[in-house]
């Protein structure tokens, strides 16, 4: 959804800036390495470069482009992600088998499709530009979320290389955690969701109301640190801490320490894109599913925020614009959550936009009023709200243009690849765990 206004130079200026970015973070690559996909999750990055450019053929050339043909017909069973509007699909767990076309073959569609793209925008009158342009714009919020998407896949896909290939990013300097602070949320009938004056996708909308109890929000995201005290303290092997489905992942799976963390000679170390090193204790923990952050929370007799708590929250202490946030996110190439920036003279929330995306208590539902728009491209978030819980704040690998108050990011419950943490709240709500655990992390 969008409420912009768009003319043919500034959306030519955009989508150069958006479908260019896509080459820079696969360039580093190489062919082999954009061919892999180590598990279902995960998505070849020549397969995201090619899905984002189908998404601008399917949407915006086949209906509006004089005497359209697709640059290959079987292209459109390859790389459509979901969209059964659309037609059939190839199986997502199965993209790695797809070895041809090669990286190189993907780039000559992207520049194909590019060409028409750019033809279309100057040639078109202004009605029809602004009627087209929302669809456009979504394309380029589409293509970030595979930008994000393309980084945290890579990551899995290089952590499975023996040799320890690095990708790219800077490695912080080794820190310890400060003392966590709380900041004071009054609550009452607030509203969240999407204002309009600028894009938002329609899971965001429409703006509503919601009571809040008086609640609390720590300040900072869990640590590292903190995280093997709760490993020490048996947090992965105590029953009481853990949701009934939770449990029965970590058994199956062997859970024992977040993802990408192995341990040699008594050492717990962490896969990154820029390498292999230490646990860092002073940074946030990362890359832990839903059922860990909850088990955590349990652990430290407290409870993780709701998706509503956290928007509020971040209004009243000030940081509603994410583009003066000042958050550590994919520009600033760390790719990797940073310690906390130091802080000041009053208890204010930090990290906010960046490092990892936070879980919620809350279920990814429709907001009350919701529609989603007609046609296939109803399909983008509509028929994924079940069974999947909320993330906010953006993460280390979001683009800055792409992370916002409202944004709703979601996931399975159990998963970890994806650059999750956690922050947790107090009050407002009764625990959902018994109160008397380990508090490893009180006020």
């Amino acid at each position: 959804m969008s409420t912009s206004t768009w003319d043919a130079s500034t959306l030519t200026t955009r989508y150069h800036e958006v479908r260019s970015h896509t080459e820079t973070l696969a360039s580093p690559l190489s062919p082999e390495d954009q061919t892999v996909q180590s598990m279902p999750d995960v998505s070849p990055t020549k397969w995201h470069r090619a899905h984002v450019t189908w998404f601008f053929e399917t949407f915006v050339l086949s209906e509006h482009e004089q005497d359209f043909a697709p640059f290959q017909d079987r292209y459109w069973f390859l790389f459509n992600s979901y969209y059964e509007g659309i037609g059939p699909r190839y199986s997502r767990a199965d993209r790695g088998f797809i070895t041809r076309p090669g990286a190189a073959d993907v780039g000559v569609y992207r520049g194909n499709v590019d060409e028409r793209m750019r033809d279309l925008v100057e040639r078109l009158d202004e009605g029809s530009l602004e009627k087209l342009a929302p669809t456009i714009e979504l394309g380029f919020h589409h293509e970030q979320q595979h930008q994000e998407l393309l980084l945290m896949d890579i990551k899995h896909v290089l952590s499975r290389n023996p040799l320890e290939p690095v990708y790219g990013g800077t490695r912080p300097a080794p820190s310890e955690p400060d003392a966590l602070g709380w900041v004071d949320v009054e609550g009452g009938l607030v509203e969240i969701g999407h204002e309009g004056g600028g894009f938002s996708f329609d899971n965001e909308l429409p703006r509503h109301r919601q009571w809040l109890e008086p609640y609390r929000l720590a300040d900072r995201l869990v640590t590292n640190g903190e995280w093997l005290e709760f490993m020490a303290d048996g947090g992965y092997q105590r029953p009481e801490l853990w949701l009934s489905d939770g449990l029965a992942r970590v058994r199956a799976e062997g859970w024992r320490a977040p993802l990408y963390w192995t341990e040699h000679d008594g050492v717990w170390l962490e896969h990154t894109l820029h390498g292999t090193w230490p646990v860092n204790p002073g940074l946030p923990v990362s890359h832990v599913s839903f059922y860990e952050a909850d088990a955590y929370a349990a652990w430290a007799g407290k409870r993780l925020p709701s998706e509503a708590e956290w928007e509020h929250a971040v209004v009243v202490d000030g940081q509603a614009d994410a583009a003066h946030s000042g958050g550590n996110l994919a520009d600033l190439r760390h790719y990797h959550p940073a310690a906390a920036p130091e802080r000041g003279g009053e208890h204010r929330l930090r990290q906010v936009y960046g490092d990892c995306w936070e879980w919620t208590s809350s279920a990814y539902h429709p907001y009350p009023g919701f529609h989603p728009p007609a046609g296939a491209i109803g399909e983008y978030n509509g028929k994924f709200m079940s069974n999947q819980m909320v993330l906010r704040g953006g993460c280390a690998l979001t683009p800055p243009a792409h992370a916002r108050l409202t944004y709703r990011n979601f996931f399975p419950h159990g998963s970890r690849w994806a650059l999750s943490g956690v922050r947790l709240a107090d009050g407002g709500a009764p625990q959902a765990r018994p109160a008397d655990a380990a508090t490893g992390a009180d006020a």
